[in-house]
């Protein structure tokens, strides 16, 4: 009953949702239709207000006043048409949506009062251009309100362009009526070339716009509609007047022709109805694209809402049929999964680890032999079980394959640096030049922590040592030893307990572990400090050797987690590659019941070495 109510509570929020977008939708096409009576109507008013600037510039005679009274009657026109379409949009399209509507119908009657004072009244030509352009900025605002209540991404890119589009349409128009303006009185008006230059940057950035949003076929649209002989000759003469403008000559667009404002006039409209023709073109494929949308979410919601009964009604049925058939064998297929996955699979890795091959290892089957899905399920864990354990032995013979291979990189390696050890003490026993001889000796140095660092290799691998002893050595000798292979042993101060030595097979361990030890504190404390190595006394009958640093020290997180890989080796990974000291310390204290700890004290750490009595001997120092 659970999923099956859950089913038909998505179901139904499917349907709702789907719904709902269908709805927003549209909205979404009212507001595209409306912002396509709005293009009309600033495309009809930016063409008045430049015939109003030709008019006021031409000293308002008859012949100009004729063609501007002309063009009151598409303008108001196209302001009805806004009216009936503007009268849909109610608080449901968006508070914005909304109220910015409510501003334009109330901006309508400017418009009239506009023409009133243009032509009742001795207005300039900027002032024109003024009155006219801040009623159709308020319009041009409208276009953003297209996308608010969509969530596509394609019509977000849309409304962006014809935004763009429309205000690098006002600025085109702009730029045509204060240059006829210019051409007609002969020269630009005060404050009339900053806005014509102002005009035409706000149109290249508008357009700068547009190309970024746009797709690559409306690029190609535009490339292709503003183009042409009317274009190339309104930019030929926009040059031409900015440039008699700025050596301060009167304007004279074409010397031979008197009629230079309507020669201006019909080249920049060539630009301006190419950007107006653009503007539709975008209004039209918004109109297509939301109504697409809004179809498809409809559609959505009814087939939504026929699965969802069918989804229903196929649960209620399955769920009846097969209720009894699966309760028994999902607890046995629970019951085994859950002890395969808690013991038997956990020590049959174990065993694997430990023999190195998976032969011979066959896992038993879940008990659970139906050939239904829960059938079909535990066979399928069943090859689970057996790929873990297939995995575990190739793990096996793959952590083999790699120790062998880090014996023989190290073997070889070894012989290497023993040959040259060899032969830098043949070097120093020969030389007579002190300066030559501290540099053998440096060498000598370094090549000795080379067959420490081969002897790490070793270790990892799980090999002894090449090199062992007899007979036991002093504890002195072995802390010489452990000196000799780190970088910086001046620095450390020993303070050792006398006429006591080391088991001869586990000297170089011994000497391993110390000097992993040493270098570590050397390294981690300041270059000026020391480094004490120093023995004590055990109730137990052992020896306590301490390392101590004042450096840089541990938190306490790093000091429990650095313990815990001492007191046991973990596996061989990555993680043990990038701090290779503590494994190969751990390994060596393992392999000869030695533990070590590291301590926290208040100017750096020390490190405890808990030697056993088993491995200490009395020796007295030669």
């Amino acid at each position: 009953m659970i999923p099956t109510g859950v089913s038909f509570v998505v179901g139904a929020q499917q349907v709702i949702t789907s719904w709902n977008l269908a709805s927003q939708y549209q909205r979404v096409m009212d507001k595209a239709e409306l912002s396509a009576s709005v293009t009309e109507l600033t495309h009809q008013l930016a063409l008045e207000r430049d015939l109003a600037v030709h008019y006021v510039a031409a000293d308002r005679t008859p012949e100009r006043e004729e063609p501007l009274r002309a063009q009151f009657g598409p303008v108001d026109a196209a302001a009805e048409a806004f009216r009936d379409k503007a009268a849909a949009i109610t608080p449901a399209y968006g508070e914005s949506a909304s109220a910015l509507t409510r501003q334009l119908l109330s901006r309508l009657p400017e418009i009239a009062a506009t023409r009133n004072t243009v032509l009742g009244s001795e207005l300039l030509a900027l002032p024109t251009v003024t009155k006219y352009s801040q009623i159709i900025a308020v319009f041009t605002q409208f276009h953003d309100q297209i996308g608010k209540g969509g969530d596509q991404e394609a019509l977000a890119d849309d409304v962006a362009a014809l935004s763009a589009l429309s205000k690098a349409y006002d600025a085109a128009s702009e730029q045509r009526g204060l240059l006829t303006a210019a051409a007609a009185a002969g020269r630009f008006q005060s404050g009339e070339l900053d806005r014509f230059i102002a005009a035409r940057a706000r149109q290249e950035s508008e357009v700068t716009v547009f190309r970024s949003v746009a797709t690559p076929e409306q690029r190609q649209l535009y490339d292709d509609t503003v183009t042409g002989t009317l274009v190339d000759r309104a930019e030929v003469i926009r040059l031409r007047a900015l440039a008699q403008a700025g050596e301060g000559d009167r304007i004279d667009i074409e010397p031979d022709r008197q009629d230079d404002a309507d020669h201006w006039f019909e080249a920049s409209s060539g630009s301006v109805n190419g950007i107006w023709t653009m503007q539709r073109r975008i209004g039209e494929e918004i109109n297509v694209r939301s109504r697409a949308l809004k179809d498809a979410a409809r559609r959505d919601a009814l087939l939504a809402a026929a699965y969802s009964l069918l989804l229903l009604l196929a649960v209620l049925i399955i769920t009846a049929i097969m209720a009894r058939s699966l309760v028994s064998p999902l607890r046995r297929l629970r019951t085994e999964a859950l002890h395969i996955a808690g013991a038997r699979l956990p020590e049959t890795v174990r065993l694997l680890r430990e023999r190195g091959d998976g032969a011979g290892f066959v896992p038993q089957p879940i008990g659970v032999d139906s050939r239904d899905e829960i059938g079909e399920v535990a066979r399928a864990f069943d090859e689970v079980h057996r790929e873990a354990i297939r995995l575990a032995g190739e793990e096996s013979r793959l952590r083999a394959n790699v120790n062998a291979m880090f014996v023989n990189l190290s073997r070889r390696s070894q012989t290497m640096v023993q040959r040259q050890l060899k032969i830098i003490d043949g070097l120093e026993q020969g030389e007579r030049d002190e300066r030559r001889l501290a540099g053998l000796f440096s060498l000598d140095h370094l090549a000795t922590r080379m067959r420490r660092n081969n002897e790490n290799l070793l270790v990892l691998a799980g090999q002894d040592a090449p090199r062992r002893y007899n007979e036991p050595v002093g504890l002195a000798d072995v802390v010489r030893a452990a000196l000799s292979e780190v970088e910086g042993y001046e620095r450390v101060v020993v303070k050792l307990a006398q006429g006591v030595g080391v088991s001869g097979q586990a000297v170089n361990d011994i000497v391993h572990l110390l000097a992993e030890l040493i270098e570590n504190a050397l390294a981690f404390s300041p270059y000026e400090t020391r480094v004490t190595v120093a023995t004590g006394t055990m109730e137990s009958g052992g020896l306590m050797l301490t390392v101590d640093d004042t450096g840089i020290g541990m938190t306490q997180a790093e000091l429990e987690q650095a313990n815990a890989r001492l007191a046991r080796a973990p596996t061989v990974d990555v993680s043990v590659s990038r701090r290779m000291g503590l494994f190969v310390v751990a390994r060596l204290a393992q392999r000869h019941g030695v533990r070590v700890r590291l301590r926290s004290h208040n100017a750096g750490l020390t490190a405890i070495v808990l030697l056993p009595g088993s491995l200490l001997h009395p020796h007295l120092t030669p």
